[in-house]
């Protein structure tokens, strides 16, 4: 890797399931998981159940509104939103509100593989220009970056867990395919997240 920050088009492309295991291995103090719909989700799932993860069914672009909902409410608690940058762009207004709330204990990671991949593979508007890291930036999240490979991803996992945010973290995708799929089970997802972050006994 070379000195200059790290580009969409010079990130190396990685797996979305080998790097989802490199986060959730890093987690040790019941940091919270919002996992957005499609492969983000099931990968997730696949890397390793935690009552502290929030799997969203159904619902496109609401991985990190939730997450920031948690990060408001826990401020204690490291609050994770992954999601695709099909469901982001859907969404897209969420950044500028995460910009102006400035919540310091909330660390976004988008998987963008250039295509919404579950619903037929058709082209996002990431494959055709649109610079997630550079939209959140233009938002206010100073702290946005591409992670330039796995080793990279990993410091700048490093980094969002021990520094204040928030931060961004985006992630160019190779095409490979989910290693599970989440169990559709809505209310046991929402109970097992509820007693995972101590709202529910």
């Amino acid at each position: 890797m070379n000195n200059q920050p790290a580009t969409r088009d010079t990130a190396k492309a990685v797996a979305r399931f080998d790097i989802t295991q490199r986060l959730v291995a890093k987690l040790h103090n019941e940091e919270a998981v919002i996992g957005g719909i499609g492969h983000t989700n099931f990968d997730l799932w696949a890397a390793g159940r935690r009552p502290q993860n929030f799997y969203m069914l159904g619902s496109m672009g609401l991985a990190i509104p939730i997450a920031l909902g948690v990060a408001i409410a826990q401020p204690q608690r490291k609050v994770i939103a992954l999601e695709g940058d099909g469901s982001l762009l859907m969404m897209l207004g969420c950044l500028a509100t995460v910009g102006a709330r400035q919540p310091k204990n909330l660390i976004m990671v988008i998987m963008d593989n250039g295509a919404y991949e579950i619903t037929g593979g058709q082209t996002t508007a990431s494959a055709q220009g649109t610079d997630l890291a550079a939209v959140a930036r233009a938002t206010g999240i100073a702290s946005a970056h591409w992670a330039a490979d796995e080793a990279h991803f990993e410091t700048l996992i490093d980094e969002a867990l021990a520094t204040p945010g928030p931060h961004l973290i985006a992630a160019r995708l190779t095409s490979a395919k989910p290693a599970g799929q989440t169990e559709r089970d809505p209310a046991q997802i929402r109970d097992r997240f509820m007693r995972g972050l101590g709202t529910k006994k």
